[in-house]
């Protein structure tokens, strides 16, 4: 690639990283995108140059992709990368076209999230381990928190103990791009929380402010939250997804199930705008059903008076 191109490079993904304040994993697939359509270029005998590049070469790399067996998410997610890239020279004045414009992705067809049904979650207690152990406390803490508040995997292990206001029944939590948000949580939580919080203080020198720690005193990871939760929730779901995310699915539908504004959801979730939050909307077909017997002057039997047939 050439010097030119490295520094603009350079200069967007410091854009993404101190102005968009993008995390680390985000600026560098954003990256690896960039560079991927930089090589792709170079195999068809034309070196990148942005102020050269046409629509049709952008199309060209995305029928590369999908004949090379990427889906359409991966297509959109790397054009993105693209279109970022175009629309920042453009702002910075140092192009005036943008080829990506002309441009159409392919769709995404967007299955419904999964989640777990409530009476699994009534009843998990019964196939988890007893709480005497440190670690199974904490185990079930954590379940119950993902169940109760709708926080991210990566919000959860952040969390430190000052972040929790047991006084106000807050829970203050830093999600994506560093936007924070207040999360409440009831008296059930609060009580479990005090009496993790008193036996881990109890058995577990911490090397860490964190909430949640390991019995070395060192901070959780995300693959052991994950298959503790898979494990627990083995028990008593069949679903094929059983992981923190599949939990907090759960807690949005059980919102919005219970008559919750989804703006309100939104806001507990943390998400950036509404269309986000709006893939909960659904319900269930068994809830379909059960509000149109109770809802529908026609959806009972009807009583049958001699022989008059009951039938419409």
């Amino acid at each position: 690639m050439k010097n030119k191109n490295v520094t603009m490079f350079k200069a967007f993904l410091q854009y993404l990283q101190y102005e968009k304040v993008y995390s680390p994993c985000t600026i560098k697939a954003y990256e690896t995108d960039l560079n991927m359509f930089a090589d792709y270029m170079e195999q068809q005998g034309t070196p990148f140059e942005p102020s050269k590049t046409d629509a049709s070469q952008i199309r060209g790399w995305m029928m590369s992709l999908m004949e090379s067996g990427k889906t359409a998410r991966t297509v959109n997610r790397k054009i993105s990368a693209l279109k970022s890239f175009y629309r920042f020279m453009n702002k910075q004045g140092i192009l005036d076209i943008n080829p990506t414009q002309k441009i159409i992705v392919p769709k995404i067809k967007k299955p419904l999230p999964t989640f777990f049904k409530e009476k699994e979650l009534d009843h998990w207690h019964d196939f988890a381990p007893s709480e005497d152990a440190f670690d199974d406390m904490r185990d079930s803490l954590i379940i119950e928190m993902f169940y109760q508040t709708g926080l991210r995997l990566s919000e959860l292990i952040n969390l430190k103990d000052s972040d929790v206001d047991m006084n106000r029944h807050t829970l203050k939590v830093l999600g994506k791009r560093n936007k924070e948000r207040m999360v409440p949580f009831g008296n059930t939580l609060e009580e479990e929380i005090r009496n993790y919080m008193a036996l881990r203080n109890r058995e577990v020198e911490r090397l860490v402010s964190n909430l949640f720690v390991l019995k070395n005193g060192k901070p959780l990871y995300p693959k052991k939250v994950y298959l503790m939760v898979h494990k627990v929730m083995s028990c008593v779901s069949t679903q094929q997804k059983r992981s923190p995310h599949v939990l907090r699915h759960t807690f949005a539908t059980v919102m919005l199930n219970n008559g919750v504004d989804i703006n309100t959801v939104k806001e507990f979730l943390g998400h950036a705008n509404l269309a986000a939050t709006q893939v909960y909307t659904h319900t269930t077909f068994e809830q379909l059903k059960n509000i149109y017997q109770q809802a529908h002057p026609r959806a009972q039997k009807r009583r049958i008076y001699g022989n008059q047939n009951a039938s419409d």
